[in-house]
């Protein structure tokens, strides 16, 4: 079991439907796996269900909801998959997600903090192993202006084993 905390934010319906469209042309890895989502804590093996659930309660316990607005697309490159990826980032609503994040890691999830990556928060929404079509599809959604804007209400543990997610449990936050 490799358990995770995600937050599927609250999106405006024809938002939610615009990033749909778009990542089941572009997203082959994930869009048949999990909805629009903010990655918080990335899976980790070997910590048992009910100690994963009890140290997100006690980390977020006092962290309320986080409304965010995204405004432009990025491309990453996987630190481990040889794909490029499509993001949607944040302005609004960056610095709370980043300071979740790192309260998340700083108890029992501290040893599988990943210091050699960069932390983004993000919705990833494309993928591809050409570097190029994935910057061109981040230069057409920059070209004009857009703005999401949603709220990330709760988070929601998952287990993502064998390419497979499963929601297991939802924590209000606030």
């Amino acid at each position: 079991m490799a358990l995770g905390v995600l937050a599927y934010p609250e999106w405006d319906p024809k938002d939610f439907t615009r990033i749909q469209t778009f990542r089941k042309d572009h997203d082959p890895l994930y869009f048949e796996v999990v909805k629009p989502h903010f990655a918080f804590v990335f899976p980790i093996e070997g910590i048992g269900q009910e100690a994963f659930l009890a140290e997100v309660q006690k980390q977020s316990l006092d962290f309320g909801p986080i409304d965010f607005e995204i405004r432009c697309a990025t491309i990453n490159k996987d630190a481990i998959l040889p794909y490029y990826h499509l993001l949607l980032v944040p302005e609004k609503g960056y610095s709370k997600v980043v300071r979740l994040h790192d309260r998340l890691y700083n108890g029992l999830f501290r040893p599988y903090l990943r210091l050699d990556i960069d932390f983004i928060p993000h919705v990833g929404i494309a993928n591809s192993t050409d570097a190029e079509y994935v910057k061109r599809w981040v230069d057409s959604w920059n070209r004009d202006e857009f703005c999401f804007r949603g709220r990330m209400e709760s988070l929601t543990i998952i287990d993502y084993s064998d390419g497979n997610l499963k929601d297991l449990h939802t924590l209000p936050l606030g």
